[in-house]
């Protein structure tokens, strides 16, 4: 290869389609019949305001790399301080914006075979038409050619929502959240949009972390209920829940250290709480206490219908001097192994026939696919199989995850369409399609091997990309 064409940025149409001719020709056609389909994005963390007030984004710095982790952690790990690429930072000069993408262009080989440069690659060709491969030396070019680009009307948040292609996408919140921004954005007759808030109590059911009894307090407040009791909590959680969901939420999202849900007899549910409350909880008090607050959240879904995910074992913020300097979500969460069999066992047997309930069940543990959640959802109408989440949101582990989910017992139906899960607003349009190219590759191979027809390969892609986020969802 010559110096010239490591200058070049290589976005090849066919890229991730199998590499075998016959498959690929087959996988062309499917990719080709919904590459241009809507994207449906149910679970995300793009912030609501960005769309509700459409001001332009200030720097190609502080919208591609300071909010992603993906980015940031393998640049941390090649020596950058987060510092220098505005993590955490509240007076970030221009200069300093400059010098992080830069960084990221002068370690641009960290990202070899990983899905970050698929990602970032296809948003430099095909939102900013960028043909120079980030180095070194061209870093000022191509920041300069993506800040000219973010200063027009065409670039702006709605704009980019049109452009995408995008039918529905919701955010992640507080349950304290007054929602204002949603809101706006309902009450606004220019906006013709779909943005859901996403009910997220994870801190709230977690008694015994220190922060625990000031949110509590907080709950109390913007409920107007008294949670110094067990039942006031349950109060106020319901109260929240519905006013959410008067505000578009269609699902609440979970992640805990393992997913155990296990409802307490009343008498000791309010022991408990009281000792939280007090301050004197135990650890192992504290995850029954939390299990408990959790088949709870499980039996309010029931009956507001909200569709519960879970995403659980995650060491969060594994390093304690990152958190401290930076704060939490900055890459440094690190996976743990998962048992969902057991853990969800008493939640299924309450709530797993119910007509009302829906649970999407993520992991970033592979071996649980086709040994645990799979068979879950080929028994349990109410059970989902999640995507491929955060590191196993990649090329291969997707693969891994159609020939796990698939034969063993879910099949196509029982699985939630894509996930995205991101705060990099422009990356939405290159995850989707990468996941898009790679089931079009998997579902080729059915074909090729005459497990599928074509025309039933054809309506398991629609399905995969727009009926299955609907269903596993509700929307």
């Amino acid at each position: 290869m010559t110096n010239s064409d490591n200058d070049v940025l290589h976005v090849h149409p066919d890229r991730l389609l199998p590499s075998e001719p016959g498959l690929r020709k087959i996988a062309r056609e499917l990719y080709g019949s919904v590459k241009d389909l809507p994207i449906i994005s149910p679970h995300g963390h793009v912030p609501a305001q960005w769309l509700a007030d459409d001001v332009p984004f200030e720097d190609p710095t502080s919208l591609l790399i300071t909010p992603d982790h993906y980015v940031n952690r393998l640049l941390h790990a090649s020596g950058v301080s987060l510092a220098d690429l505005g993590v955490g930072q509240t007076d970030f000069s221009d200069e300093q914006k400059r010098n992080a993408f830069r960084l990221l262009c002068a370690n641009w080989k960290a990202y070899r075979g990983t899905p970050v440069k698929f990602w970032f690659e296809s948003e430099l060709a095909d939102i900013f038409g960028i043909e120079l491969a980030p180095t070194e030396a061209n870093a000022d070019a191509i920041y300069d050619q993506i800040a000219a680009a973010i200063a027009t009307p065409e670039f702006r948040p709605r704009a980019l929502y049109k452009k995408f292609g995008i039918e529905f996408i919701a955010t992640t919140d507080d349950p304290a959240d007054d929602l204002r921004f949603h809101e706006k954005l309902a009450s606004d007759p220019t906006w013709d949009g779909k943005v859901a808030p996403t009910f997220r109590p994870d801190k709230y059911l977690e008694p015994a972390t220190p922060s625990w009894n000031g949110l509590i307090d907080t709950l109390g407040e913007v409920s107007g209920v008294d949670t110094g009791t067990y039942a006031g909590w349950v109060a106020a959680m319901e109260n929240r829940r519905a006013f959410f969901k008067d505000h578009g939420a269609v699902s609440s999202d979970h992640s805990h250290r393992d997913p155990g849900a296990a409802k307490l007899d009343a008498a000791e549910a309010e022991r408990l709480y009281a000792k939280a409350r007090a301050g004197e909880i135990t650890s192992e008090e504290g995850d029954a206490l939390r299990r408990d607050f959790v088949f709870q959240q499980a039996r309010m879904a029931t009956e507001d219908g909200l569709v519960m995910t879970m995403h659980p074992a995650v060491f969060r913020n594994h390093h304690a001097d990152s958190l401290e300097k930076y704060g939490a979500d900055v890459g440094g969460d690190i996976p743990i192994q998962a048992e969902f069999t057991r853990n969800v066992q008493p939640l299924l047997s309450a709530f797993g026939t119910h007509p009302n309930f829906q649970l999407v069940l993520f992991t970033i543990d592979e071996t649980v696919f086709s040994r645990e959640l799979a068979p879950m959802a080929g028994f349990y109408p109410s059970v989902f199989v999640g995507a491929p989440w955060w590191f196993i949101d990649e090329p291969d582990a997707i693969r891994r995850y159609r020939r796990a989910v698939t034969g063993a017992g879910a099949g196509f139906g029982r699985t939630s369409g894509f996930i995205d899960d991101t705060r990099a607003f422009l990356s939405i349009p290159a995850r989707h399609d990468m996941s898009r190219r790679l089931d079009a590759g998997y579902v080729a191979e059915l074909v090729g091997e005459h497990r599928l027809t074509m025309d039933e390969a054809l309506d398991t892609m629609h399905d995969l990309v727009v009926t299955q986020p609907r269903k596993a969802f509700k929307l």
